[in-house]
């Protein structure tokens, strides 16, 4: 089974090069490297939840706390949580990645 990164799973354009960067800016997802291989994923491919800036719903959310409700009903999420089953990476540890990683 070939794991798949956000942008590619929900297709939204906003990875570098895609086609809605210019509409709506290069996703945090695809940008954040602190979050490499989190999940098995590209950057933060596979860690969006915990990100600020991520896409949903056609409109870039907005902080981890004022989103994560609607991450955790989310298709993509749901399908990450099966795949990485119990390696997944807490949303604790993704952020903890993201506060002690230093910035590339």
């Amino acid at each position: 089974m070939q794991k798949r990164n956000c942008w590619e799973y929900m297709r939204c354009g906003r990875e570098p090069g895609g086609g809605r960067v210019e509409e709506l800016g290069l996703c945090a997802a695809a940008t954040e490297v602190r979050l490499a291989n989190a999940n098995g994923g590209k950057n933060g491919g596979r860690a969006c939840w915990a990100l600020t800036g991520t896409l949903c719903g056609n409109r870039v959310q907005g902080t981890f706390a004022n989103k994560l409700g609607n991450c955790r009903l989310c298709e993509f999420y749901l399908r990450v949580k099966q795949e990485e089953g119990g390696s997944c990476l807490s949303t604790k540890a993704i952020l903890k990645l993201l506060a002690t990683a230093p910035l590339a």
